[in-house]
């Protein structure tokens, strides 16, 4: 008897057990942190690991995670001190050894990381102690710290492994996160549950399930049906296929993205090398209605290049307006009227739905002022291995995800135009260069947000791209759910103090 009451307070227990689930469009290729580089992987790694620090919910200071505290020693040289008593899933401890072998291992050759040209000004990683390790940098760099919010792996599992990329870990992860990774089915569901021995405290919600479903209407039914506590949604659904009922059951928040949607001119065209060409461009479009036809309002035009609220961000550029006559007077006097038009052709992708849909609208905008433009609409991977790459196109229409630290060089930078760079549309700028550099080897945070800031107002004066739109967000949440506070850094700032009823 005492047997079978044992058994009914266990099942009594797991039926009480509180569960958060969430849906993800494909199966994460890989768990490891330093390699997870497609979505579904990055957003389950994120609850298995931690890094060393990471931003406050302001979005403006950089705090410890891993480490408890840090200090310049110099200019070029910072100390961490670590959190003591910290644990991997499998009970072993956190020591400054798994973060040495950590850089070690995104500096080795086998490893494919995107995070291994942030580490290319770092000299030295040195365990001072068990808890204290001590970085030197070659230079002063702006993101001496920033490059350390990537998640950090265990030496005492990873140190035998002769092939990171293949390695098993990639599927069986060990970190020091609040949730431990319980089941990895592809194509149907990954479980997590939570770390009863996490260093912050448990947390309240005791298991996430992410369900793997490639099919978006299906994911969007799961969310209206109530099988899923958290989603997405696109303007259209928010605004026309959700009926009241719904609403009554989750809560909403709306927040900026962390992207924003741009025309890229080809600057190495001598059409495009005219400055007034590219401001009569500029002023032929009309962003708003972008935002109001595509986003139905749920989003802000973009002014420049930087994440609205960040440091880097420039409050006295203003959006610019509409404006077809004065678009008309610098065509014309750059050589371009009716007799001879100003043609060229927009580039994009379909592998994201709106962007076809604002190149249209583009393509009638400037046939107002005489610009007559074409269109091609392609597959992602064909699109960029043989337009975006190579450089065969006249202007693209893409989009760039912003960090809250910017780093300019790679875009923005004259050295960033090579093959396979990132300064795809050939942006040189001697000025734009000298206060990139200039930031890069500085350490001091208001020096760094004043030359951002800079840098910003020189690109929006060049106008390399017509800077369009910053999409919203718009989030829905169970309303069982509680503590969620939103914030620049989206909704997952406090999740382990979240509670689901």
């Amino acid at each position: 008897m005492r047997l079978k009451y044992f058994f009914l307070l266990l099942q009594s227990v797991w039926l009480m057990a509180s569960t958060l689930h969430l849906t993800t469009s494909s199966n994460p290729a890989r768990l490891n942190p330093l390699i997870a580089t497609d979505s579904a992987s990055s957003a389950i790694a994120g609850h298995l690991f931690n890094a060393l620090v990471k931003y406050d919910d302001s979005g403006q200071n950089v705090i410890g995670d891993l480490a408890r505290s840090y200090r310049f020693v110099s200019p070029t040289v910072i100390e961490f001190k670590l959190r003591q008593g910290v644990k991997w899933h499998d009970g072993k401890p956190f020591t400054s050894r798994d973060v040495v072998f950590t850089y070690d291992l995104i500096r080795s050759p086998t490893t494919v990381t995107p995070y291994a040209t942030d580490f290319r000004v770092v000299k030295e990683v040195k365990a001072l102690d068990d808890y204290t390790v001590r970085v030197t940098y070659t230079k002063p760099y702006f993101k001496a710290l920033e490059i350390w919010m990537m998640g950090i792996v265990p030496q005492h599992r990873l140190k035998d492994e002769k092939e990171i990329m293949s390695s098993s870990f990639n599927t069986r992860p060990i970190g020091t996160g609040p949730y431990v990774l319980k089941k990895l089915e592809f194509s149907k569901q990954i479980v997590l549950e939570a770390n009863h021995a996490y260093f912050e405290h448990r947390p309240k919600i005791d298991k996430i399930v992410f369900h793997v479903i490639a099919d978006g209407m299906t994911r969007f039914l799961m969310l209206k049906n109530g099988e899923i506590d958290i989603g997405g949604l696109e303007p259209m659904q928010y605004e026309r296929q959700l009926k009241a009922d719904f609403h009554k059951k989750f809560a909403t928040v709306e927040l900026p993205s962390h992207s924003y949607t741009y025309l890229g001119f080809n600057l190495r065209l001598k059409k495009f090398q005219d400055p007034r060409v590219r401001e009569a461009l500029s002023l032929a479009i009309n962003r708003q209605e972008l935002i109001d036809i595509l986003f139905l309002n749920h989003g802000k035009v973009c002014t420049g290049p930087f994440l609205p609220g960040s440091k880097g961000f420039n409050n006295s550029i203003k959006a610019p307006q509409q404006n077809l006559a004065r678009a008309r007077v610098l065509l014309k006097a750059a050589g371009y009227d009716a007799k001879h038009p100003l043609s060229f052709e927009i580039a994009t992708s379909n592998s994201n739905a709106i962007r076809p849909y604002a190149a249209e609208i583009m393509q009638r905008q400037l046939l107002q002022v005489g610009v007559k433009v074409t269109l091609k609409v392609m597959e992602w991977q064909a699109f960029l291995n043989t337009v975006v790459m190579p450089h065969k196109f006249e202007t693209v229409l893409l989009g760039w995800g912003l960090s809250l630290t910017p780093d300019p060089y790679m875009i923005w930078h004259s050295n960033g135009d090579v093959p396979g760079g990132f300064n795809m549309i050939g942006y040189h700028s001697k000025v734009t260069d000298k206060l990139i550099e200039e930031m890069e080897d500085s350490t001091q945070p208001a020096k760094i947000a004043a030359l951002q800031q800079r840098i910003f107002a020189q690109i929006v004066t060049d106008n390399p791209y017509l800077f369009l739109v910053v999409p919203n967000d718009i989030h829905v949440y169970n309303k069982k759910i509680k503590g969620i506070k939103p914030g620049i850094n989206g909704i997952w700032e406090y999740y382990i103090d979240w509670e689901k009823e």
